[in-house]
């Protein structure tokens, strides 16, 4: 049930000490990961205030990831919209192209701590395996990643790029081929490996204490724009908005800000062919509640109780769940989410590459295409930070079939 202003000034947003927030969220998993979950449980909340751990943590944000990564401008854009003024959060700027590394290095550096040699992840758009290959090939771990077919195909420029990095890339052909089945995948050879392996999840999601420690990991982005945006234009966002698969970039951007209940928060989900068809990925627009990957959230099922297929032009929003954060956020009103269609999502990824010279991530296009709506709809004193999650080289290729364009 939405909470009144006043109420969610008072709220802390933090899980409570099972790993919930509110309803949601917790561990859903077998008895063999619970030790392996306590033990990762401890040693977060003991590293992420060990002053060694943050020493090397910020440097390598600043130093191999190059944050902080700047607030742009979209000056030419808002002027062509007539309303807001739309700025970009610009982590298509961080060393692999997105927000991802910011994450990936902080659970490297628990597995690093925590003694294990391999590490292993599951990816989507592959921008997660991609971060992951990178700070495991820095630290000297061994890598592994699961992706699932189709976008081993959709997304091959990531693909090679793993391979460079000296990561094996595992196809998943079960299912629906996509990310679900990727990260099932991934869990499954936790399971096996548990003593020697540390699961570098890439989103928000899974059983407790992921869903805080990704977040935590990649709240740099909000904290960063806190300070920027009182420089750029001498104020708090009226409105942030971010695309919404998991979940990992949106959380990053909007944890910071979840007090300023004066700063309007909208996540995007994949609202693929529309939402009224059963195609398309957006579990908080258009699912309800169940059990999935370790946790208890949003997601998308059938009648009978089965995870639904699901539909993205996107390869890293095609997931049926989200992270339980985000759930929480939804029931309690903190944050509105939206939909945005592949046909809105390839428009907006046009218009930007032509207006602004940036080409984003198909996932990020999504959140473009609402805040064109948003800022058309707000004053030009008011201003709108979108977070420009990832850039979109992995995806011209898929976008070029989608027109019917040859690139050879």
């Amino acid at each position: 049930m939405a909470l009144t202003e006043q109420e969610l000034q008072t709220l802390s947003y933090e899980p409570d000490v099972s790993g919930h927030f509110g309803d949601y969220g917790g561990r859903y998993v077998s008895e063999t990961l619970m030790a392996a979950l306590n033990d990762l449980d401890q040693n977060y909340h003991m590293l992420k205030n060990d002053a060694e751990f943050q020493r090397e943590f910020d440097a390598d944000l600043a130093t191999f990831v190059g944050r902080p990564s700047p607030l742009y401008h979209a000056e030419r854009w808002s002027k062509q919209i007539g309303g807001a003024q739309i700025y970009f959060k610009r982590e298509d700027l961080n060393h692999t192209g997105a927000h991802k590394i910011n994450n990936t290095i902080g659970q490297a550096l628990l597995a690093k701590y925590s003694g294990k040699p391999r590490v292993i992840a599951e990816t989507g758009a592959g921008q997660h395996g991609v971060a992951t290959a990178a700070v495991a090939a820095r630290l000297g771990l061994q890598c592994v990643i699961y992706m699932g077919a189709d976008d081993i195909q959709r997304q091959s420029p990531n693909v090679y790029r793993m391979k460079l990095l000296g990561a094996t890339v595992v196809p998943v052909d079960s299912g629906s081929r996509t990310l679900k089945d990727a990260l099932s995948e991934a869990m499954r050879d936790w399971v096996t490996n548990v003593d020697d392996t540390f699961y570098i999840i890439g989103t928000v999601a899974g059983p407790a204490p992921y869903p805080q420690l990704v977040r935590d990991f990649n709240a740099v982005v909000g904290r960063e724009v806190k300070w920027q945006s009182k420089e750029v234009f001498g104020k708090y966002p009226d409105a942030l908005v971010a695309c919404v698969g998991g979940g990992s970039n949106a959380i990053g951007l909007f944890y910071p800000f979840l007090p300023d209940t004066e700063v309007a928060i909208y996540g995007v989900e994949a609202a693929g062919r529309g939402l009224s068809t059963k195609e398309h990925a957006a579990p908080l627009c258009s699912g309800r509640p169940g059990v999935l990957h370790g946790a208890k959230t949003y997601l998308m099922d059938t009648a009978d109780g089965q995870i639904a297929h699901t539909h993205s032009v996107s390869a890293g929003l095609d997931y049926p769940g989200v992270g339980p954060e985000h759930a929480y956020l939804k029931d309690i009103g903190r944050v509105k989410y939206v939909g945005a269609t592949d046909d809105e999502a390839l428009s907006a990824f046009h218009e930007v590459s032509c207006v602004e010279g940036i080409i984003p991530a198909l996932e990020t296009a999504h959140a473009l295409a609402y805040t064109k709506i948003l800022a058309a709809n707000m004053s030009s004193d008011q201003t709108v930070v979108c977070n420009m999650s990832g850039r979109g080289d992995k995806d011209i290729f898929t976008v070029a079939k989608i027109e019917g364009i040859s690139l050879t």
